[in-house]
């Protein structure tokens, strides 16, 4: 199955983040891709944490969610919509919500982030939970491929990446990662984090980043990239939009979980 991490250097303008996402939506599908993922705040990345509030929509409906199933139905593709903003019953604030659309425009699942990102070394500070709600449950899906076979795909969202627990109750084949790391931590850790959940749940990962220099001075540090069961980086993108694209294989997954089953061998 061939799969699509799209990167992205979002605005606080949404009508042009939406229209970037499309064109990149449809590059995937016209290169094959049978999924593709968008980044984390896809939509906004606005001037202030709370320009995020005034666009949350209640869930089923509304601008963004619109888009998005009108996308997966018009590229006739997987789409997994990097992050939305939903409203929550809490006031000033909203869940960071990974939507799935099927090809048919169907959402077929919803992950609300459930590890919010802080971070203060004295130079940048950054505190999620300012605005946002945490999610409760982890989340996965089963994906019916062209090729005859069904994918279990597990959905985290960027901060997520720290906690490699949440990586095992999955139990997928795939691993979705869209983030936007900052260009501080992801220098350090991005992608010998992607890499270990890689290795240690022998799942493939995909992870479509934020990658640039944002309106808000925010830089982020991109690097979408496909990685193995193995632990091999299969495609990336360092900085800028584009499509990341990848090949993964059922029968090359199965082998590698074969030849060293570290999966049946877990104690805890």
């Amino acid at each position: 199955m061939k799969i699509a991490a799209l990167q992205m250097v979002s605005s606080p303008d949404v009508a042009a983040n939406l229209g970037v996402a499309r064109q990149l939506i449809g590059q995937a599908a016209a290169a094959g891709a049978e999924l593709a993922v968008l980044p984390e705040y896809f939509c906004l990345l606005g001037l202030k944490d709370t320009d995020k509030l005034e666009i949350a929509e209640q869930p089923g409906g509304g601008l963004l969610q619109d888009f998005l199933s009108g996308c997966a139905r018009e590229f006739n593709i997987w789409l997994a919509g990097g992050t939305v903003p939903l409203a929550t019953d809490v006031p000033g604030k909203v869940y960071n919500s990974t939507l799935v659309y099927n090809p048919s425009g169907q959402c077929v699942a919803r992950y609300d982030k459930m590890h919010l990102f802080r971070f203060d070394n004295g130079l940048e500070s950054h505190d999620e939970a300012r605005v946002l709600t945490a999610g409760k449950q982890p989340v996965a899906f089963d994906l019916p491929s062209q090729d005859g076979h069904t994918w279990r795909i597990g959905l985290s969202i960027c901060y997520d990446l720290r906690f490699p627990e949440l990586y095992r109750e999955l139990k997928a084949d795939l691993l979705l990662v869209p983030s936007a790391f900052t260009h501080t931590t992801g220098q350090a850790h991005w992608e010998v984090m992607l890499r270990a959940r890689a290795i240690e749940n022998l799942a493939y990962v995909l992870a479509a980043a934020q990658g640039g220099l944002h309106a808000n001075q925010r830089r982020t540090w991109g690097h979408s990239m496909v990685v193995d069961a193995w632990g091999h980086i299969l495609a990336l993108q360092a900085e800028g939009p584009g499509v990341v694209l990848a090949n993964i294989d059922k029968a090359a997954l199965a082998a590698h979980r074969l030849q060293l089953p570290a999966l049946h061998h877990r104690r805890l």
